[in-house]
């Protein structure tokens, strides 16, 4: 998948931009604050119709305007044309639309237009709580599996009104319908994120001991009160403790994945470089398995390419992903001179735009 042509409008700091981009790696250069996050945020935001951070569409809109408006053309693989229009406006709220049809739900652009983010943030997924290590496995596996992304909405939608039931004291047949909801969603999200770990495993040490000169071995294990008991004995079992606390206290909800090196927890034993390393592993995994699945190559973010990253692994990375297995292409970095140094040592070719107060300059 390629987006060929970006335009941005009133999205953060930029004004009014037009990009035309290269099919291969498109750079983009500046100091702190300039925009070259912002870029790729836009072009998240076409792929997911949402920002890559935790932000609200609100807080996208340039500072004094009412709404932002992004839209791109995409050629896929076998040459397809389609055109996606991402906007918001403060009053109106969000709007979708792909070749001029606009969606009726949001959830099912999802997959059609598959992109990989490697960001700083991502090193929420060691240091923080289960929750963004479920997200993470709700947005990887949303772009191969739409029915999987429905039983996740249906799941949460099931679990908010059991925990408002909860809160008023209801009666037993009422939650048992809820309870039923929920087991006949948790089963199979369970399963596809058993499969999904399962499927990340290899590729990701195969990725690890490619960037890395470190010998550990590195680990992910699916941690899930499922592999115990079903959802509805589990509802069940914990009927009296729910009525305690008021909230639902069992379920896949509580999902974790454990990343290990050397067979210890990545969090505490693994160095900055090690865990970065293993980030980039697991993004690069997530790369394969989506280009396996959708026979498109996605399209790749490489946020901030030298955070936490020695030269050495970032010339690594670069060769890998300038082989004929990865496509289309973004980079951003503060330092010019070091990132033209790395991609020639690298053997790259490249397009370069310079950004400046939210406008750029090739």
């Amino acid at each position: 998948m390629i987006l060929d042509k970006l335009s941005i409008i009133n999205f953060k700091n930029i004004r009014d931009e037009r990009l035309e981009l290269s099919s291969g790696i498109n750079c983009f250069v500046g100091d702190n604050g300039a925009g070259k996050t912002n870029i790729m945020d836009a072009v998240n935001y076409l792929a997911l119709a949402k920002s890559m951070h935790t932000i609200s569409d609100s807080q996208c809109v340039t500072h004094g305007e009412e709404s932002f408006l992004v839209e791109g053309s995409f050629s896929s693989d076998n040459s397809r044309v389609e055109q996606v229009v991402c906007g918001f406006s403060r009053r109106g709220g969000k709007v979708l639309k792909r070749n001029g049809k606009e969606y009726d739900k949001l959830s099912e652009h999802v997959g059609h237009f598959p992109i990989v983010v490697v960001s700083p943030a991502d090193s929420d997924l060691i240091s923080d709580s289960a929750e963004e290590r479920r997200k993470y496995l709700n947005r990887f596996i949303s772009q191969t599996d739409r029915q999987y992304l429905a039983a996740v909405i249906r799941y949460n939608q099931a679990l908010q009104e059991r925990n408002k039931l909860l809160k008023i004291n209801p009666s037993e047949e009422m939650l048992l319908i809820y309870d039923m909801m929920l087991d006949e969603c948790a089963k199979s999200i369970f399963e596809r994120r058993a499969k999904a770990v399962e499927q990340l495993l290899p590729l990701v040490e195969r990725y690890y001991a490619l960037l890395s000169s470190d010998r550990e071995t590195i680990g992910m294990e699916y941690r899930s009160e499922l592999h115990e008991d079903t959802m509805a004995n589990l509802l069940l079992a914990s009927r009296r403790k729910d009525f305690i606390n008021e909230y639902t206290t069992v379920g896949i909800h509580r999902d974790d994945v454990l990343f290990t090196i050397a067979g210890y927890p990545l969090r505490k034993f693994g160095s900055q470089g090690q865990q970065k390393s293993f980030l980039v592993a697991l993004k690069l995994a997530e790369y394969t398995l989506l280009a396996e699945h959708n026979g498109e190559k996605p399209i790749l973010l490489l946020d901030d390419l030298f955070d936490k990253l020695d030269m050495g692994r970032v010339a690594q990375l670069l060769r890998l992903v300038g082989g004929e297995m990865f496509g289309q292409i973004f980079i951003t970095d503060c330092n010019k001179h070091r990132l033209q140094r790395t991609l020639s040592e690298a053997g790259a070719e490249y397009k370069l735009f310079t950004i400046a107060e939210g406008k750029h300059y090739e």
